[in-house]
């Protein structure tokens, strides 16, 4: 589709790639390791899909998390399919720590006001993170190739 944002462009650093989707890093700033599982062809829902491609998309999806539970040990990690803006099939995984900066809320929410010392702690824990993520990606793109060799590629 030519407006689709998630058409025209890959939508982040490539990590992953096959017939059906993508996998990426969403270059997050403050979400360091925030990464998306992106169809590769548009649609809109997962309920637009056939079984077996519902099946591989969250196959990935689920990948995406358990290693980053794995690597990046985050206390959480969010999930989301939203779609509002960019209506191109698409899955969020985002680590999330019981300091960052709009916890409990999405990261979407307005921010909440900081409490003392909260920042530095902050910046402290997203620069471990950061320095965790190009383990988080090795891993992940192993267990992708691991995961996704017996799954429908589209």
């Amino acid at each position: 589709m030519p407006d689709c944002l998630l058409c025209a462009e890959t939508g982040g650093a490539l990590l992953w790639n096959s017939p059906l989707l993508r996998v990426i890093d969403a270059c997050d700033p403050v979400y360091p390791g925030t990464t998306r599982v992106v169809l590769n062809r548009h649609v809109a829902e997962m309920t637009d899909l056939g079984e077996a491609d519902q099946q591989s998309v969250m196959r990935a999806t689920l990948c995406v998390e358990r290693v980053m539970r794995d690597t990046l040990g985050p206390d959480k990690v969010n999930l989301a399919a939203l779609g509002n803006m960019v209506a191109h099939l698409h899955w969020h995984v985002i680590p999330r720590w019981k300091d960052d900066p709009h916890f409990p809320q999405a990261i979407w929410a307005a921010l909440p006001e900081a409490t003392p010392g909260a920042p530095q702690a902050q910046r402290a824990r997203r620069n471990a993170t950061i320095a965790g993520v190009p383990r988080f990606h090795r891993a992940l793109t192993d267990a992708l190739e691991r995961t996704m060799s017996g799954a429908a590629a589209g």
